[in-house]
């Protein structure tokens, strides 16, 4: 494979030969001494840049004592190549995939829009466990660790990055999970509203339609990558990294930024749908 720019396949298999060497207690200077390498080519390996063989990866995950299923997971993503991926989890669950929860870690800046329900990210555990009861992908079985992995997702809101959040106000009227659930939504907002790295901006329901009626998605930017688009449907979830669809997107952004009202402006928007419920 030759080098290239970074990918997100490319950082997912990365990652996941990092944590195999990690796991013999050598380091990448040794590892390469051994496998008569330049440890920058393990480097650029681990950064998801390519720059080795099918044969080097099988040679590499096989001094490193990789399991079965390792392996093959692995070499399923050094083979994987263009700029879109799709993923579709065993548990039917899009948004928990091992990948996205990456990429979100790695990010600096995520843009999130978000056209019927309050942003994931944003959402109180509550809100979570009725969202994720009525949209019937998950089995009773499995409800609570979703739930509980759903929310956990949210520990990132914090300040070594920053979030935009577009919401179209429609969602602040779903009545999701009776009065108290919705109530206490709403509140939610308004506390992380204030926070200095987050912006909640509402795209008031009198623009009409806009350039976001496609659909929910997320942008996600990184120190040292390419940014990454994410979108998800029922059963499966999309990452794109190729520019012409990136910008494609941030135009989209755009769009959204230029009709949606200030944060003081969307933080009175919640304020008086909350008046209205008492």
């Amino acid at each position: 494979m030759p080098k290239r720019e970074s990918s997100v396949v490319g950082r997912e298999f990365g990652n996941g030969v990092r944590a195999i060497i990690e796991r013999t207690g050598l380091t990448q200077r040794r590892l390469a001494e051994l496998l008569g390498w330049q440890e920058a080519k393990i480097s650029d390996l681990l950064a998801g840049k390519g720059g080795v063989t099918e044969l080097e990866v099988a040679t590499l995950l096989a001094y490193c004592r990789a399991p079965l299923a390792e392996h093959e997971r692995l070499m399923e993503l050094f083979r994987e190549s263009g700029n879109v991926w799709l993923q579709m989890p065993e548990d039917g669950v899009p948004d928990q995939v091992r990948t996205l929860i990456e990429q979100e870690k790695d990010a600096n800046e995520i843009i999130d829009w978000s056209m019927i329900l309050v942003p994931g990210l944003l959402q109180t555990h509550e809100y979570i466990e009725a969202v994720t009861a009525e949209a019937q992908t998950v089995s009773a079985e499995n409800m609570a660790k979703t739930v509980a992995a759903r929310a956990a997702r949210g520990e990132i809101l914090e300040g070594r990055r920053t979030f935009t959040f577009y919401v179209h106000e429609q969602a602040l009227w779903l009545p999701v999970g009776g009065l108290d659930v919705w109530r206490s939504q709403l509140v939610r907002l308004l506390q992380l509203s204030v926070r200095t790295y987050i912006s909640i901006r509402i795209v008031p329901r009198s623009v009409g339609v806009h350039a976001g009626a496609s659909g929910d998605f997320r942008l996600m930017k990184f120190p040292k990558y390419p940014p990454v688009v994410y979108v998800e449907s029922l059963r499966c979830c999309l990452f794109f990294d190729d520019k012409e669809t990136v910008d494609l997107y941030e135009n989209v952004l755009k769009a959204l930024a230029a009709v949606a009202l200030d944060e003081e402006q969307s933080r009175a928007v919640i304020n008086s749908i909350l008046e209205g419920l008492e």
